[in-house]
């Protein structure tokens, strides 16, 4: 490694985050998307990207980057309070948005399909 070069986090460090951040979506995930569906606009796009980082076709990079915004969503302590009205989510809304953009090629229309599905959501119309 050169002088000016970072060491690479994922030999030392992010195996443990994602693993870390693996356990507690898979505790509070759904229990929490399913009490909050109905009240934020992109719950879609939180089970699409959790559908996603459950994929085992999904690379680790983008695992840890989609893992980290659902962990999050479900944390009880964040810069805004969800109860707030209003403003609640805007912050999960936003740590999402910018997870997926990231990484936006990886969450495929399987994951979006099984999203919809999980949430009793219909299929778009589509046209032709």
């Amino acid at each position: 490694m050169a002088a000016n070069e970072l060491p690479d986090p994922a030999v030392y460090q992010l195996p443990v985050v994602i693993e870390r951040n693996r356990r507690t979506v898979e505790r509070s995930f759904w229990k929490k998307l399913l009490r909050v569906a109905g009240r934020i606009p992109f719950a879609e796009d939180l089970a699409a990207a959790y559908f996603c980082a459950t994929d085992p076709k999904t690379p680790t990079r983008v695992k840890g980057i989609l893992l980290a915004a659902l962990a999050y969503f479900v944390m009880p302590v964040d810069l805004i309070p969800d109860f707030v009205a209003g403003f609640g989510f805007t912050d999960d809304a936003a740590v999402l948005a910018t997870a997926i953009g990231l990484v936006s090629g990886h969450v495929k229309e399987r994951h979006h399909v099984r999203a919809r599905a999980a949430l009793g959501l219909p299929e778009p119309d589509v046209e032709e």
